[in-house]
């Protein structure tokens, strides 16, 4: 088991109703409000009113618009500038996790007085930031639990991952009855998502029984309960337990003690969505069954035999590569059976700018270094696979 260092300082508030506490949260971090929220599906479900009535003796400014695979230049700049304009105290973020993703970066840059990509990037450390406050109305992400959020900038085709122990949410409120209406598309991509999340921590070199089996338990729970949110929209039970699935996949719970993997399926799907602004669970679920079988070796096979037997139930006494190969097949229909395109062509993306990528992914996401390593033709040969 490797060493580790670990704090979850996030409150999260789950369940029926929890929203009503809203006007006591905020109130212990300020009066003065940037509301972050993206194309208006709040509005439709009612949420937006709610929380405007419930927040009406506070000073609130809003930036709409935020956009999935959320964009640096406009809305990580335009939520810092509103933040110095006018003071303000606190963000809420009302949406999906790319909603608290863009809010995450706008509440270091509010702190900063430089470009604040510099901080994204990397190139300068955030020594303060805005306390952040979501209502999470969409199971995927996990980040109303993390530290981190993925921020795209067009102009480069950069989509990076930017984590700091300043940007865990103070509080999360969990609504399962906000998912009720989410389409089908996105249901299904939140839980590929999700379960990539749990993979990327799954497959490594140092695991413990624990974490196996809190991994392992959560991948069947959200394959079940994906499928039961699928045939009723309504089953809050489902609802709920997909949520928390989502909630707990990303911020290192299920792998303390675990060496690193690398997160190789984010690092090449982030170009697949810098590139063609793709929706990135279904991205990781065309990417990650090609991966599996590119990455398949006298190393690795005993890892995927494991998760073989103990998620999906395959017969322990068959040949190890026939697990390995069934697993995988299953992993792949699972993906499909619940709705996702599972070819890179039925997403738009063609082989014209496969090279392209693989250098981008090979330059700037540090695969060499995976459990599995992978070169830039391997992380090509892994796109054109998925084709």
């Amino acid at each position: 088991m490797q060493n580790f260092d670990y704090v979850t300082p996030t409150r999260l508030i789950f369940g029926k109703g929890v929203v009503e506490q809203l006007p006591e949260v905020m109130r212990q971090y300020g009066k003065r409000i940037l509301l972050t929220y993206g194309g208006g599906s709040i509005k439709k479900i009612g949420l937006y009113d709610k929380v405007k009535t419930l927040l009406s003796d506070f000073e609130i400014v809003e930036l709409s618009g935020i956009q999935p695979n959320p964009k640096y230049d406009p809305s990580v700049l335009d939520g810092v500038k509103l933040c110095k304009e006018h003071d303000v105290d606190v963000i809420l973020s009302v949406g999906g996790g790319s909603v608290l993703d863009c809010s995450k970066a706008i509440a270091a840059g509010a702190k900063y007085d430089g470009d604040p990509w510099d901080l994204i990037s990397y190139k300068v450390k955030a020594q303060a930031a805005l306390p952040i406050v979501d209502i999470i109305t969409l199971a995927a992400t996990g980040s109303e639990y993390d530290c981190g959020g993925v921020i795209s900038r067009t102009e480069t085709n950069d989509k990076i991952g930017y984590l700091d122990p300043l940007l865990y949410p103070v509080v999360s409120f969990l609504d399962p009855t906000y998912t009720f209406t989410v389409s089908r598309k996105q249901t299904a991509a939140g839980c590929a998502d999700a379960m990539n999340h749990i993979m990327e921590q799954y497959f490594c070199e140092d695991s413990t029984l624990l974490n196996d089996g809190f991994m392992e338990a959560a991948l069947k729970s959200l394959m079940v309960n994906t499928r039961k949110c699928l045939e009723n929209p309504e089953d809050y039970t489902a609802r709920a337990e997909m949520m928390l699935d989502c909630t707990y996949g990303c911020n290192g719970i299920y792998s303390l003690g675990n060496s690193p993997s690398g997160w190789p399926c984010h690092g090449m799907e982030h170009a697949l969505s810098a590139y063609y602004d793709i929706t990135h669970g279904e991205g990781l679920a065309i990417i990650t069954p090609r991966w599996m079988k590119h990455i398949l070796s006298e190393k690795t096979v005993d890892r995927f035999v494991k998760y073989g037997v103990n998620v999906f139930g395959i017969d322990p006494n068959l040949d190890r590569f026939d697990i390995a190969d069934r697993a995988i097949e299953e992993t792949y229909q699972f993906f499909a059976s619940i709705g996702i395109p599972m070819h890179l062509k039925e997403v738009g993306i063609d082989e014209s700018r496969i090279d392209e990528m693989a250098h981008h992914v090979a330059e700037n996401e540090g695969l060499e270094n995976a459990w599995a390593p992978l070169t830039e033709k391997d992380i090509a040969d892994i796109f054109r696979a998925s084709l």
